[in-house]
């Protein structure tokens, strides 16, 4: 027996690893199923008021440079029109010479037909193309220099009226580009305005007490800032009137009684007081506008856009400013923020797209976003881009 048992083979001990490896795949599949189910129920984290606020300016700030873009294709579409006009005007005079002169070489062709002679003038006259016989310069040598000369003028007005005809059909396209152009603008600052109604209205009640909280902070801020540009300006001009009083004295010392100078002087005060009188209308035309509402694209009386108010002020004062703040911005003198004056105009963003009317102690008269009217508003509210003295 025990020899039989030797001639046994040993039993192979074979591990079962199927169960194992459907429990690990088991297993995986659960983790990303919960991790999927855990992504697809976690919300989106909401936006903090302050980005909230920064959106929401953000999207003010780009309505008003949509607003500017509205306002340089509406002025060009205008011009554009006008332009238009003009030329078709110009066409239909031109046609009436043309028609003109071709009545005179009728008159001419009939007389000729009538008596029988230079019957190829007549086919010249009457022909659909006379261009080919304008080459032929054997007819030219027997007309008289008054057929000759209504030729000629024929030719020119022809001529013109063909130059004229492919202008108005250039300045119509134009026309037809910048309408698009303005509609494109309009629905721009449409989109973005209303981007913005969409975000501030999902806001709930805490969070719209808290949006103004922030906004009364900035204000206040800006107002600080206001104060410390006027106590630097009035500092200034005490400053610049004892050094004027000084010089005086030391004139009226050295000089005793020398009118010339005296005359002198009082030429650049009457060049100074005549850019204060602007000055001055500018400012009571600004103020009379305190309280009406802002409207996009609007040149006033009843509401304005920012660019619209500066324009229609600066014009009470007897002075033309373009439309746009980027055309604006360029009028005048460049003047630091820090020897501003009442009714110089100051540009806010690096995009040129905002303007105000300043007032004087760091304060602005300005047509600030839609749903807000013309008030007084430190120039420090947003970031200043540059500012200018027109006149």
């Amino acid at each position: 027996m025990p020899a039989l048992a030797s001639h046994r083979k040993p039993r192979t001990l074979v591990r079962n690893t199927g169960p194992a490896v459907g429990l690990t795949t088991a297993a995986l599949a659960s983790v990303t199923l919960l991790s999927t189910q855990s992504a697809l129920a976690a919300p989106a984290p909401k936006p903090s008021i302050e980005d909230v606020q920064k959106k929401v300016d953000d999207l003010y700030r780009q309505a008003g440079t949509a607003t500017q873009q509205y306002n340089q294709a509406k002025e060009a579409t205008t011009k554009q029109r006008s332009k238009v006009d003009t030329l078709l005007d110009d066409v239909a005079r031109r046609t009436e010479k043309l028609n003109e002169a071709r009545r005179t070489l009728g008159t001419y062709a009939a007389a000729q037909y009538r008596g029988g002679a230079l019957a190829p003038t007549a086919t010249f006259f009457l022909a659909d193309d006379p261009q080919s016989f304008f080459d032929q310069t054997h007819l030219m040598d027997r007309m008289t220099e008054r057929q000759t000369l209504a030729v000629s003028d024929f030719r020119t007005q022809q001529a013109k009226a063909s130059k004229q005809r492919a202008e108005a059909v250039a300045s119509l396209e134009t026309l037809t580009e910048s309408q698009a152009t303005l509609r494109t603008s309009k629905q721009n600052v449409q989109t973005k305005l209303s981007e913005a109604r969409s975000l501030l209205s999902k806001l709930t009640a805490e969070e719209k007490a808290r949006l103004a909280e922030l906004e009364r902070k900035k204000e206040a801020e800006a107002k600080r800032k206001a104060a410390e540009l006027a106590k630097k300006q009035a500092a200034a001009k005490a400053e610049a009137a004892r050094k004027a009083e000084e010089a005086a004295k030391e004139a009226d010392t050295g000089s005793g009684t020398d009118t010339g100078s005296g005359t002198g002087t009082g030429t650049g005060t009457g060049s100074g007081t005549d850019a204060s009188t602007k000055a001055e209308k500018v400012m009571a035309f600004a103020r009379a506008q305190l309280g009406k509402p802002y409207v996009w694209g609007a040149t006033g009386p009843a509401s304005y856009d920012c660019s619209g108010l500066t324009q229609a002020a600066w014009k009470a004062a007897g002075v033309d400013i373009p439309r746009t703040t980027w055309d604006q911005v360029n009028v005048g003198t460049r003047i630091a923020t820090a020897d501003l004056q009442p009714g110089d105009l100051v540009f806010f963003y690096d995009d040129i797209s905002h303007v105000g009317i300043y007032k004087g102690d760091g304060m602005m008269i300005h047509a600030p976003k839609p749903g807000a009217n013309v008030r007084e508003e430190s120039i420090f509210y947003m970031p200043i881009y540059g500012s200018v003295r027109p006149g």
